[in-house]
């Protein structure tokens, strides 16, 4: 990042994700997801205040631990502007520039955007005890190099699935493997042994690795196999129709 965050804003960065009653964000991001292609060396980005009152906007991009403080934060991007004020019912393009530091050229990397919308001071008295919150709206930024090999709208079709009891785990987990050099990211995952379902919360699998996931009841890897369903989410956030699959079953995973 370009500059320091002052320590309130650092706080709030932490603590700014709220669910209360009907509240929401009023500025909204243009997309759910950024796709920075290694052939540019800059994408925008699209941001909208839908609100009736205007925001002091706060950006930053993290490599994957919500919880780190933004001005600890070290990427190969920079955003401009990364803290601006933005009116009720206008729009502000931010610039995502790749600074050119070496990341991977064989699969994609993965980042989040993060956008922190910070309310004005209230001036009305009468408003004086109305709560203000401020909220942060994150999405991932996958860094696709140029030239990778296949289709990132198939990539959902390489995933590999089986049931595993690893060491140090807590009962069975499916285990899902990306063999190829597309994050992957999941819509729903429902999980069916002998007829009994289990609903699964979906996550992302990296590119060229494997990720985890309890499966709450499971007490004993199935001995005639089991079928996971699940959907994926393409470039533009549309969700591919459901995919059912076999899962092999072991004690360790491959």
């Amino acid at each position: 990042m370009s500059r320091w965050i002052p320590k309130v804003l650092a706080m709030l960065a932490l603590n700014a994700i709220v669910l209360v009653g009907q509240a929401q964000a009023s500025v909204v991001i243009a997309g759910t997801r950024v796709i920075f292609s290694g052939a540019n060396r800059e994408v925008s980005v699209k941001l909208d205040n839908d609100g009736k009152t205007p925001a002091l906007v706060q950006t930053w991009i993290d490599t994957g631990d919500a919880k780190a403080a933004p001005g600890s934060i070290k990427v190969p991007f920079v955003l401009t502007p990364s803290m601006f004020r933005l009116d009720p019912g206008k729009g502000q393009t931010v610039r995502m520039v790749y600074t050119g530091e070496p990341l991977p050229a064989d699969r994609e990397s993965l980042f989040w955007l993060n956008v922190l919308e910070i309310p004005p001071k209230v001036q009305d008295s009468d408003e004086a005890n109305k709560i203000q919150l401020a909220f942060r709206t994150r999405i991932k930024v996958m860094y696709r190099p140029a030239g990778l090999p296949g289709n990132a709208g198939e990539a959902h079709s390489q995933l590999k699935w089986e049931i595993v009891h690893r060491d140090g785990a807590k009962g069975y987990e499916l285990a899902v493997s990306n063999p190829g050099p597309y994050v992957v990211n999941l819509g729903s995952i429902e999980l069916d042994v002998a007829g009994h379902k289990y609903e699964i919360d979906p996550k992302f699998i990296p590119a060229k690795d494997s990720a985890y996931f309890p499966v709450p009841g499971l007490s004993a890897a199935p001995a005639n196999g089991a079928t996971v369903t699940y959907s994926s989410i393409d470039d533009w956030g549309l969700i591919n129709p459901a995919t059912p699959v076999k899962v092999t079953s072991s004690d360790t995973p491959h």
